[in-house]
């Protein structure tokens, strides 16, 4: 059962969104929080796998809920998944910098929604649609770029490889297609990549390829 909670300073949004989600066997809405402060006191009392998190609340808006939830060791297994509208793309960067693991349009398809939560929840990055992988690229390329992280030399030659597919929006069976590897072993080497590299899902590995010049935007036309 896939747990979820709702953050949406909006009654109706958040109804809108249980009234989907509940309608899944697998998925069960936990909880709801009407601002930022308490989605992220919420999370550390029900400690669901999924967050659909608004970016914009009072007192606490979701970029900064997200890094604080993302940031507490104790809820290292939450998920945070950003919805945002077009325009307030400038915020969805830096939501993945603070450690969302993808984001949805709020106007978009119970569908969609529904396959969203789903993903996020088994640990991938909802990263695979055109439009998300066009908005990472121009948001890395137009942020400040920090210096490279001495992380990335303790990984292997095959890991680097890895780690540019990864962020280059490529599933493990992909991956492993792309490499001649057993799909297995291509997921071995994306957890050990995350393990070093110190990071919580591949949204963040997607995050740290570009910042560190492993990939550039141009690469996901």
């Amino acid at each position: 059962m896939i747990r979820v909670l709702l953050a949406d300073d909006q009654t109706l949004v958040r109804a809108g969104f249980r009234s989907i989600l509940e309608g899944e066997a697998d998925v069960e809405v936990t909880g709801e929080a009407a601002d930022g402060a308490e989605a992220v006191r919420r999370a550390a009392e029900l400690l669901p796998d999924v967050v659909l998190m608004d970016i914009r609340m009072p007192q606490l808006d979701g970029l900064e809920a997200t890094r604080r939830i993302c940031a507490d060791p104790r809820l290292a297994a939450v998920k945070v998944l950003i919805l945002t509208t077009f325009d307030v793309d400038d915020h969805v960067y830096g939501a993945l910098r603070a450690g969302a693991s993808g984001f949805l349009v709020k106007d978009t398809e119970p569908t969609e929604l529904i396959h969203a939560v789903r993903v996020v929840a088994r640990g991938d990055a909802l990263l695979a649609p055109a439009i998300t992988r066009r908005l990472i690229a121009e948001f890395a390329a137009r942020s400040d770029r920090p210096a490279p992280s001495p992380r990335l030399s303790s990984l292997t030659d095959r890991e680097r490889e890895v780690l540019v597919l990864v962020a280059r929006g490529l599933s493990n069976n992909a991956i492993a297609e792309r490499l001649v590897l057993s799909p297995a072993t291509a997921k071995t080497h994306v957890s050990r990549i995350m393990s070093k590299l110190g990071v919580r899902d591949r949204a963040q590995l997607v995050v740290l390829a570009y910042e560190s010049a492993l990939i550039t935007p141009g690469w996901l036309t």
